[in-house]
């Protein structure tokens, strides 16, 4: 499994999913499983997914790191300075947090079911 702080998953903003997921699979051969029609994952290297919800506010790559204990990791990005931007919430398979860090790069801790 994951260690604690190592990143485990990147989402990539995305516009219109169709032309974005031949190309990868084209050009690299990537597979994606879809999650509705705005979420498409891939697997790497490193897994991944495009976020094509114009309303998710993704306008950069956003790394994702891993937790074993998300809510003592949430108190550990607090204490370091971070400033959490979205607090824990559900997802497809697990929960996570954003924040930034003191240079105002966004980075999100998850924990997978």
């Amino acid at each position: 499994m994951f260690e604690d702080g190592k990143i485990s998953y990147i989402e990539l903003p995305a516009g219109d999913l169709t032309p974005l997921k031949a190309f990868y699979a084209d050009a690299f051969g990537w597979g994606f499983t879809d999650y509705g029609p705005t979420y498409s994952a891939f697997q790497a290297g490193i897994d991944g997914g495009f976020q094509g919800d114009p309303g998710a506010g993704l306008a950069k790559p956003l790394p994702v790191l891993y937790a074993q204990d998300l809510e003592a990791m949430l108190a550990k990005v607090r204490a370091a300075g971070g400033t959490i931007v979205q607090p824990i919430f559900s997802f497809p398979g697990g929960r996570r947090f954003h924040f930034t860090d003191p240079s105002g790069n966004e980075l999100a801790v998850a924990h997978y079911d």
